[in-house]
């Protein structure tokens, strides 16, 4: 195997000695460096060392937050620059300088960032690229900013502010009635001013409709953008950031309930204020996604999430069982597998009503609860029900002999949910892993583990996904560890080679020499 996967993996061992660190520093590539700049035990002499080894390496501890300000030069290395500024760390003068570079990318990435001095702000609201302005407008929170930026000619900057959490609501409300009766809403006022352009507008002739199959690989328009005079495309995405943008007052949003474009509607469905009036309406919605949105909507009323329940749609009825409202009743959809937000918010009554139902469906859910009184808890975990018992089965607290009978009862049904419970002992893991017939998920779940004994580990090498895991697992036999750093498979060996357990002989055959 290669020398490029042992010092991938090599890398980002935990054990390996700050000497060594050093000594793959000083023979790094880009790539090589890119790995070495992921370490957290990095000082800073070694950070400068790899930030003029590559530039790459540069920019990854740039947007980790690693880099000390003072060590970045924003003339030579403005990405760098432009990442602390983003994180709040950099300087004031950098943005200033970076307001004036002539790459119209950089001054948008620059409007992105939060806490810029007012005068760049301003300078940027000014900017000839609209798609600068428009970056600024979705991230500034400026509120006298935003209120002028709401009168921009170009619809896209006012889809910025739409979507700008920031925003006044009066402003949030004026651009809807402003825009909305212009694809297909009610009202619009007679007088207000109307986007003049918009990106389509600006890109494409008279008259234009984008192909949803465009072939062209720098084009950046949306399907079905057209330009027609209307800039309809950049107005639905604005309605739509504006009715998911909660500051938008929902007196406002929800007037948009019957508008022609079900992009408008699916964030109106999902508005935690939604008014009981538009849930009605959104309820017998003809677009699928919008009741899916609807159905797991907390404000969604018992009676309209009842309908919902029995929608002919298969994703609608899961997305109702999502819902943290749901009635209990309707819990036997449920086919298991995570915590649902009704059982994760239900009572002690209603978990031990569930618990104690003679549907195995209804059951099952209040058994995936990992609070659950010991008693409730036992009686849940000798259930003759495999399903049951699975959900059960992580819940802390069993005991190795309930757990045990619990596998002779049901098998391979429960092997990997009891191995991830975290009294199984090692004994019973190695138990697990010896199985037979074997489960692979139990492997899975075993390498998982911090407390796996080396016998399970080895056992779970069998299996293709646990394999790479259970190579970085340091209990796992060091003569085993060894070998696997000639395996057949290049990320085994990158597995292995990140493995603390490995011997440091074996981390200085792979560094090679000392030049």
């Amino acid at each position: 195997m290669g020398a490029r996967e042992l010092l991938r993996g090599l890398a980002h061992n935990p054990a390996l000695p700050s000497t060594l660190v050093d000594r793959l520093i000083a023979q790094a590539d880009d790539d090589l460096a890119d790995e070495l700049a992921q370490r957290p035990d990095l000082d800073r002499d070694q950070i400068r060392a790899l930030v003029h080894r590559s530039e790459s390496a540069l920019l990854g501890l740039a947007w980790a937050g690693r880099l000390d300000p003072a060590d970045v030069d924003p003339v030579r290395w403005p990405e760098a620059a432009l990442a602390l500024l983003d994180q709040g760390r950099g300087r004031a003068e950098w943005a200033e300088l970076l307001a004036g570079d002539p790459d119209p990318k950089q001054r948008e990435r620059l409007a992105a960032c939060p806490g810029l001095p007012t005068a760049v702000s301003a300078r940027l609201a000014e900017d000839p690229d609209p798609r600068v302005v428009a970056e600024l407008a979705i991230f500034t929170a400026d509120r006298h900013l935003l209120t002028r930026l709401a009168g921009h000619p170009h619809a896209e900057v006012r889809a910025g502010v739409a979507g700008n959490p920031a925003a006044p609501p009066e402003v949030l409300a004026g651009l809807v009635t402003v825009l909305a009766g212009l694809v297909g809403a009610d009202r619009r006022g007679e007088d207000a001013p109307l986007p003049e352009t918009c990106d389509v507008c600006v890109r494409e002739p008279i008259p234009f409709v984008h192909d949803s199959g465009c072939p062209r690989r720098d084009c950046e328009l949306p399907p079905g953008a057209a330009r027609d005079g209307t800039h309809e495309s950049v107005i639905h995405s604005l309605l739509a950031r504006a009715v998911d943008n909660l500051a938008t007052p929902v007196v406002v949003a929800a007037e948009l309930v019957g508008h022609a474009s079900a992009y408008v509607r699916r964030p109106l469905a999902a508005r935690p204020d939604l008014p009981v009036e538009a849930a009605v309406r959104l309820a017998d919605d003809p677009n699928p996604g919008v009741r899916a949105d609807l159905a797991e909507n907390p404000a969604v009323p018992e009676d309209v999430l009842r309908r919902l329940a029995a929608d002919e749609n298969r994703e609608v009825r899961r997305r109702v069982i999502r819902n943290p409202n749901v009635p209990l009743d309707l819990l036997t959809r449920t086919t298991g597998g995570d915590l649902l937000p009704r059982i994760a918010a239900a009572t002690p009554d209603e978990i031990r009503q569930l618990a104690g139902s003679p549907d195995p469906q209804l059951r099952m859910p209040a058994a995936e609860r990992r609070d659950l009184p010991p008693e409730i808890r036992d009686r849940l975990a000798a259930d003759q029900d495999a399903k049951v018992a699975k959900a059960v089965a992580p819940h802390p607290g069993i005991t190795e002999d309930l757990l045990r009978t619990m596998v002779s009862g049901h098998g391979v049904q429960v092997l990997a949910r009891v191995a991830a419970n975290p009294d199984a002992s090692p004994a019973l893991l190695l138990d697990l892993a010896r199985h037979v017939p074997p489960a692979q998920r139990v492997f899975r779940e075993i390498v998982t583990r911090t407390d796996a004994p080396a016998g399970a580990l080895e056992l779970c090498l069998t299996d293709g996904r646990a394999r790479l895991i259970a190579a970085a697992h340091p209990s796992l036999p060091v003569n085993r560890i060894v070998a696997l750093l000639g395996d057949a498979d290049g990320r085994v060996v990158t597995a292995a080679a990140t493995n603390p357990s490995l011997p440091l002989s074996e981390m200085e055959w792979i560094i090679g020499p000392v030049p």
